[in-house]
């Protein structure tokens, strides 16, 4: 049995093994990156979407506010005047207008919160990506040569004709001929 279980062993770490040449972890880690990127990329898109959704809440709600202000004075007038008919509409007016800026501050809150916590998110991810991209450098690092190969320069072989005569005297007087 436990020789059964050594082999299973063996035969798992030389596939783990092969699959692992077969990945390519320098490719599989560029990917994860490219990924990485594209994520931070929609997610800071999404919080220039929300950041402008902001800023027309809180420009909506000063405007509601001020036309609140305009309706309190005209309400000053309907009743010093005795319109009361007049007066009822301007109170509707009124409370649709607080009941529309009791949502949009709801909604102002909860959009806060949204950006808050997407501004967290993107934070975290830019710290993994560049993480990721620190590992993908030491690993492309890892993968080049450690002395470069020079290009094989074309080796000066023009032999001169006093060359070759110098040659022939020395080969002449090895052999003893004279």
């Amino acid at each position: 049995m436990a020789l059964i279980t050594r082999v299973s062993r063996l035969f798992r770490a030389d596939l783990h093994a092969v699959l692992d040449r077969i990945e390519e972890p320098d490719v599989l880690l560029r990917q994860a990156v490219r990924e990485m990127e594209e994520e931070l990329a929609r997610d800071e898109q999404r919080i220039k979407v929300l950041t402008h959704e902001h800023e027309q809440l809180v420009s909506r709600h000063r405007d509601i506010q001020q036309t609140l202000e305009g309706v309190e004075a005209e309400l000053d007038v309907c009743f010093e005047s005795g319109k009361d008919d007049l007066a009822r509409a301007l109170i509707r007016r009124k409370l649709e207008a607080q009941r529309f800026i009791r949502f949009l501050t709801r909604k102002h809150e909860t959009l806060e919160t949204t950006l808050a916590g997407l501004r967290g998110r993107v934070n975290e991810n830019r710290t993994q990506l560049d993480s990721m991209r620190q590992k993908a450098e030491l690993l492309a690092e890892d993968n080049t040569p450690a002395h470069p190969e020079e290009p094989w320069s074309i080796p000066d072989t023009a032999v001169l004709a006093e060359d070759v005569e110098v040659a022939f005297l020395r080969e002449r007087q090895k052999r003893g001929l004279s």
